[in-house]
């Protein structure tokens, strides 16, 4: 009898520590915080495995899945087979938000604030060789917003001042990540030139390619791209002061294959700007447009607990401009890759796409991704050994940078 005891208590021991276990990896592989639209249910899965979700009423918690109150917010519970706690996680309840799925090609020209760094240079002078943005602390990557007191944002900008210093000091107003400092440039003479040189490589705008994801009609506003504008240099994002958007045709697609990436190519339509860019943020480009680019029905935008592994689609344009629905599969989905884009594996699966691009091209960032009759996310990269792969951004994440824009323009004007 006291071995049968022993056996069953190490079984429960065992057992207790694998419960523990799956419970702490469940709970790892969920997020601390969640979006419900009012009136929906809240839902949770995760491992394969559905979650069952307890509200905080009080000091008591309701049992079940639970209805999503009108507004505000609230603590839930998360339990493993009803019983075994998971985590806590905090609640807000939004409003639905339906857009238009877009899936449309629009041309980028963007202007920075201030200028980037992309580069230094050694310049042989008369006392030796001196590269006087690095004696200066200025690194690639950095952006330059003004010289002796006078803003720059063209390149054209800087080298005017440089050449006509004289070889005086020039103080420099930096901005490297979310600081801010004060850098002195010395100016030098290059051997067997007339001009003042700063040794420094800068750019003040970019443009290119991308797909619109989605057309709020109510607040007039776009975002695209699933992913921010960087510097094709530093590879950091670029500091927007303005730009502007413009129809483009696609005429030619450059298939993906294996270690290296293909792409659409299309040309500017018009340099009549159909829409302004206001806001250049890691999940995507953002602005305002006065009509949708495509007459598409309207959707509910997903909350990331809504999405699940299995059958969707992308709608893409990859020849003209007009965008056509294609089949993928969501292989998996990340909620704590600790990327904002990043959220989801996707593969194409539709025959006729594979055809004509090989899988995922650049260009086709910011083609919405449907499932289940909401838009649940956005094409964001493509796997270069496998064009058929590649990553996916929440709708969710891009919906709150645009409703983020909205109100910081409905409050500056």
């Amino acid at each position: 009898m006291k071995k049968l005891f022993r056996a069953l208590s190490g079984c429960f021991a065992a057992a207790a520590v694998t419960i523990g276990l799956l419970a702490g990896a469940v709970g790892a592989a969920l997020p601390d915080a969640y979006q419900v639209t009012s009136g929906s249910s809240f839902e949770v899965a995760a491992m394969g495995m559905p979650v069952q979700v307890q509200r905080q009423e009080g000091t008591e918690m309701v049992n079940g899945t639970a209805d999503a109150v009108a507004d505000g917010s609230y603590t839930a519970q998360l339990r493993l087979f009803d019983c075994i706690p998971v985590k806590t996680v905090q609640v807000n309840v939004v409003e639905e938000t339906e857009v238009i799925p877009c899936g449309t090609p629009f041309g980028i020209k963007m202007f920075t604030n201030g200028v980037v760094v992309v580069g230094t240079s050694d310049l042989e002078t008369e006392e030796g060789i001196v590269n006087p943005a690095i004696v200066a602390g200025i690194r690639t990557g950095d952006v330059i917003l003004s010289i002796d007191g006078e803003s720059v944002n063209q390149n054209e900008e800087v080298a005017r001042i440089v050449e006509e210093s004289g070889g005086e000091p020039l103080q420099l107003t930096v901005q490297r990540e979310t600081k801010t400092f004060t850098a002195t440039l010395q100016p030098v003479l290059p051997l067997g030139e007339t001009a003042y040189k700063g040794g420094l490589w800068v750019r003040d705008s970019t443009a290119g390619i991308g797909t619109i994801t989605f057309y709020d009609p109510q607040a007039q506003v776009f975002g695209g791209l699933g992913h921010g504008i960087c510097d094709v240099d530093t590879r950091e994002l670029l500091p927007m002061r303005s730009g502007e958007i413009v129809p483009v045709t696609i005429h030619d697609v450059v298939k993906g294959q294996s270690g290296a990436a293909g792409e659409l190519r299309g040309y500017f339509t018009s340099d009549t700007a159909s829409g302004f860019l206001l806001s250049n943020e890691e999940t995507g480009v953002y602005g305002r447009m006065e009509s949708s680019p495509v007459q598409q029905q309207a959707v509910p935008v997903a909350m990331k607990q809504e999405v699940r592994t299995g059958a969707a689609q992308i709608l893409s344009t990859v020849s003209g401009d007009s965008p056509e629905y294609y089949d993928i599969e969501i292989l998996s989905i990340d909620y704590q890759s600790g990327s904002a884009v990043k959220n989801m594996v996707i593969q194409v699966t539709d025959a006729d796409l594979l055809e004509k691009t090989g899988g995922i091209v650049q260009g086709m960032s910011g083609s919405p991704i449907l499932q289940n009759g909401k838009l649940v996310g956005a094409v964001t990269h493509v796997f270069l050994q496998d064009a058929t792969q590649g990553y996916a951004i929440f709708a969710e994440n891009m919906l709150s940078a645009a409703e983020n824009l909205d109100d910081s323009v409905a409050k500056a004007s």
